[in-house]
């Protein structure tokens, strides 16, 4: 296996890029379909199917990175765990049992534990990106990434709050207005550092 993890070799640049564009096309989507979108966040809580899609797609990732080392692409994402690499072999059987012993036993609020799950395994790669690079304003990933991890682990451990926000979220559109403004800016934010200073990074 390589010296450094495929996360270590994310160019700032690029991930920019990635952050920004989708921030915009997220929060843009949810000022031009308001009815739609709100409707859809109150009934993802209790999406099992959505709920189990997700938790594949988490726990597949999850999967990879305790792959043993090796080429190709189920092993690119391998990860050196130090003292702990000795329980791989266990993890790469336990996982993906995991996967259909919680989808058939978690009934209440899967999706949103699964989108937490996700969250976690996001903020990694976000994080490498922007680690020890140069340009002060690549903190904007961090910031986001850490904000991200802080959601993830109440939605993985109180879920019902993942409602509770969506409720107070949705309670009048001029709330809503103002929050999707403020994640649309933050892409733009993202991704005018990305063009501006990320360049080489």
């Amino acid at each position: 296996m390589d010296a450094m993890h495929l996360y270590e070799r994310l160019p700032l640049f690029g991930t920019g890029i990635v952050l920004g564009v989708w921030l915009i096309a997220l929060h843009a989507l949810l000022l031009a379909k308001p009815v739609e979108t709100q409707g859809f966040l109150k009934r993802f809580p209790r999406n099992q199917q959505l709920g189990q899609i997700l938790l594949a797609l988490g726990l597949i990732w999850f999967w990879l990175l305790v792959a043993p080392p090796g080429k190709g692409i189920l092993h690119s994402l391998s990860m050196d765990l130090g003292e702990f690499n000795g329980l791989k072999k266990y993890l790469r059987y336990l996982v993906p049992i995991s996967i259909v012993a919680v989808g058939m036993a978690i009934k209440e609020f899967l999706a949103v534990r699964a989108l937490g799950l996700l969250g976690l395994l996001v903020a990694a790669p976000l994080l490498e990106a922007a680690f020890l690079k140069d340009p002060g304003t690549r903190l904007l990933i961090p910031i986001f990434a850490f904000v991200v991890v802080i959601k993830s682990l109440y939605w993985v451990g109180m879920p019902y709050l993942f409602r509770d926000a969506v409720t107070w979220a949705t309670a009048n559109q001029k709330r809503w207005q103002m929050l999707c403004f403020a994640g649309l800016g933050y892409g733009v934010a993202v991704l005018a550092c990305a063009f501006l200073f990320w360049k080489g990074y």
